[in-house]
């Protein structure tokens, strides 16, 4: 990916490299402990009273997700890694001119991250910059180890905002690139934005926001996906799978939604694709397509559309929603119309 340029109004925006890590809020460490490492396979890097630092079996940085106990679930941040320690000054400085609300703080203020800068940026998230962060043991041989989920990876955050063309223009405006999208001609229902060479670091759900969708992490087979779906339902804990297994028209992934015991969903996939040519073109879903949510139509589950983690803002106060612009569930067609068909 280049560097980004020089915007219009003469800023440059930080260089990010991926999406990195995302921090929650749970009630119950324990059993979040229960479905995120007994379940679903993560290794903990780091354990404290109140806090648990996460990774899949293929990362060499410190973490991925961090679980935070406290009295109300929610999501606090989504971070993302940048190329030099001189973008966090670029972060400040471009956040800053728009207004927003930004905090700069010293290395360690997250275990294992250097110094690193939090904004609440125009959609309504805080979002983290950081370049510095601790390196790990290589784990993706150790077979031994794994189970659950196997999972090697954080692909991407899934947010839900309620204006799609701003949260579009936002992220266009940091550098990233599109992929995908959900469209009818006129609305934009729905996007895939990238900065690393995959599907997606970031896409946008229309609906009452802030709001997070879900976290993406990547298995590398489509077993491993089918497995977890097993381990669950060989439990009689059927009800923490929301959503599939199925396959993405959206960017050819083979997937599950699961919610963990705090209601924050997760999906576990595999199966998508490059998009590191620089002249990768936009492939672009008809809102009427049945098959652009799953390739082999079956029926989207209302709570996919309809329920979502709070977030904090930089207050750490849960952030108001504002209604959505638009609807992609009222389209009643398919598969993505909660399976009712119109002509």
């Amino acid at each position: 990916m280049p560097a980004p340029q020089t915007r219009l109004d003469g800023i440059v925006p930080p260089d990010i490299v991926r999406s990195a890590y995302a921090e929650l809020v749970v009630t119950d460490l324990a059993r979040s402990r229960w479905f995120w490492v007994d379940m679903l396979g993560m290794v903990v890097q780091h354990e404290e009273r109140d806090a648990l630092y996460l990774r899949g079996f293929d990362e060499l940085t410190h973490h991925s997700l961090v679980l935070r106990r406290g009295d109300t679930a929610a999501a606090d941040r989504l971070a993302f890694r940048v190329r030099s320690p001189a973008d966090l000054d670029r972060a400040e400085r471009f956040f800053g001119a728009r207004g927003c609300p930004v905090k700069r703080f010293p290395a360690g203020a997250t275990v294992g991250v250097g110094e690193s800068v939090r904004v609440e940026d125009p959609l309504g998230f805080v979002v983290e910059f950081f370049h510095d962060i601790d390196p790990v043991e290589r784990l993706h041989q150790r077979y031994d180890l794994r189970r659950g989920a196997e999972i090697a990876r954080l692909d991407h955050f899934n947010i839900v905002v309620p204006d799609i063309p701003a949260a579009f223009a936002h992220y266009e405006s940091l550098g990233f690139s599109c992929s995908e999208t959900i469209e009818d001609g006129e609305k934009l229902y729905a996007a895939w934005m990238y900065r690393k060479q995959t599907v997606h670091d970031v896409a946008f759900t229309g609906g009452a926001g802030p709001r997070l969708h879900h976290l993406g992490f990547f298995a590398h087979e489509s077993a491993q996906v089918l497995r977890t779906c097993d381990i669950f339902g060989s439990l009689g804990l059927e009800q923490h799978i929301e959503r599939g297994p199925g396959r993405h028209g959206v960017s050819n992934a083979f997937y599950v939604y699961l919610r963990d015991p705090d209601g924050h969903r997760l999906e576990v996939y595999t199966s998508d694709y490059f998009t590191g040519d620089p002249d990768h073109p936009v492939l672009r879903w008809n809102v009427r397509d049945p098959r652009r949510r799953d390739f082999w139509g079956n029926a989207v589950i209302e709570s996919w559309y309809k329920e979502a983690s709070p977030v904090l803002g930089l207050d750490a106060t849960i952030q108001p929603l504002r209604e959505a612009n638009v609807d992609e569930s009222a389209v009643r067609v398919g598969a993505d119309g909660l399976g009712v068909v119109t002509s």
